[in-house]
């Protein structure tokens, strides 16, 4: 008989001389042995925790890498430091309890079931921990691994779940794992989005479909935005309103969707716009205006070289005094230099992407000169404020060239012409 037994037999006979009876007594002795081993316990895990947890904290503090403080930040040590104290009560276990009262049983199944749940906790705020460092890094900005990450900390848990069944049923997890097959529809069923969601995030992540801080637009969802987290089963995007958007991964892949990555990449932003002109207000330009629009620098080499041009050309037909027969300048012609030439001048226009200003087929609201052109900036405010101002000076110049924009009669034009 060692030690404990001898002073817990001791124990156990002064109980008795109360007057309480056999079983009475073994249960009262291993209740109070247990609240005893508990208090040890809990002064145990108190001590060795904070000196343990402490100690590792302040080599953190000291490092130079952030993988350790997002690892705090997750309480990951916390849990794994905590199954010590837990793993040496459950081996005193057959030491504390000498009497067959139940208690034992009741107390290493919870043990059991408490480290259980420690590794499951400690094992997800780990691979939590893994995404976020992760996506501290250049590379997570680009593709994320958050899908992937919940799909593991899925088979954690549901591995964890069988372990805690194992535990209170008493079988072995290999057993339970032969009847898995039998539910494996049901578990389908109940994991249909996450199933979907996992197979959607693949297909984003292999064809780089979708990353973090892209521009998105879900007509069908009614999103506009930005990207702020790609999950299991879920994408969240940012609208410009400030609102949330929640849509399924998979419908993503199934559906369709624009996003605007590639316009943020290519290093401008397409500006496409068109100015209506008047038709009625076309016409060819006499001397008398050309000499008026040569004041303006940006044309007046245009000018100079176009008429010598059609000089030569009338002359060479014969038509050089004729209006009719020969080839001379028009306004819009003019007009659409100057904005070729005023686009061309400006700062802020990206001349190495697409430039054009055309002519679009007309129509009973006038003649479309379009600007297809690129700014070099991609911001949105900063691009409204370079479209505005283009377009600003585009308004205010064509008077210039005897030009003028189409636009619907209004209330006051009919008043007016009363009026008169």
């Amino acid at each position: 008989m060692s030690w404990y037994q001898s002073l817990f037999s001791n124990y156990i006979n002064w109980i008795l001389s109360f007057g309480f009876s056999e079983q009475q007594s073994m249960l009262i002795g291993e209740i109070s042995i247990f609240i005893i081993s508990f208090v040890l316990y809990v002064i145990v895990n108190v001590l060795f925790t904070r000196i343990v947890l402490g100690y590792l904290r302040g080599m953190a503090e000291k490092s130079k890498t952030n993988i350790d403080d997002l690892l705090f930040k997750k309480k990951v040590p916390d849990y794994f430091i905590h199954l010590i104290p837990v793993y040496i009560w459950l081996s005193f276990q057959d030491n504390i309890f000498v009497g067959a009262v139940g208690l034992e049983y009741f107390t290493v199944t919870a043990l059991k079931l408490y480290m259980d749940y420690l590794v499951i906790r400690g094992v997800v705020a780990a691979l939590i921990s893994v995404n976020d460092i992760y996506e501290s890094r250049q590379k997570g900005r680009v593709r994320s691994i958050k899908s992937y990450v919940q799909v593991i900390q899925l088979i954690v848990i549901l591995l964890g779940i069988l372990v805690a069944i194992s535990i209170v049923s008493d079988k072995e997890v290999s057993y339970l794992l032969t009847g898995v097959g039998a539910f494996a529809a049901v578990l389908m069923l109940v994991f249909k989005d996450s199933i979907l969601g996992f197979v959607g995030g693949i297909q984003i992540n292999a064809n780089d479909l979708l990353r973090p801080g892209d521009w998105l637009s879900v007509p069908s969802a009614g999103a506009d935005g930005t990207v702020i987290d790609i999950s299991l089963t879920t994408v969240k995007i940012q609208n410009w309103d400030k609102t949330i958007s929640t849509i399924p991964t998979y419908s993503l892949v199934t559906g369709s969707f624009h996003n605007w990555r590639g316009m943020e990449e290519s290093g401008g932003r397409r500006i496409k716009r068109a100015l209506n002109i008047d038709m009625q207000t076309i016409k060819f330009v006499d001397q008398e205006k050309l000499e008026e629009l040569k004041k303006i620098k940006l044309i007046k080499e245009y000018i100079d070289k176009k008429d010598q041009e059609l000089k030569e050309y009338n002359e060479k037909i014969g038509a050089a005094s004729t209006t009719y027969n020969g080839r001379h300048q028009t306004n819009i012609g003019l007009f659409r230099a100057y904005v070729v030439a005023y686009l061309k001048a400006h700062k802020d226009v990206n001349m190495d992407m697409t430039f054009l200003v055309r002519q679009l087929p007309s129509s009973e609201k006038g003649l479309p000169l379009e600007v297809y052109i690129f700014s070099k900036r991609q911001e949105w405010a900063i691009y409204e404020d370079i479209q505005a101002d283009i377009f600003d000076h585009l308004f205010a110049i064509i008077p210039e060239f005897d030009l003028r924009l189409f636009q619907n009669p209004s209330g006051n034009d009919f008043r007016s012409l009363i009026s008169k």
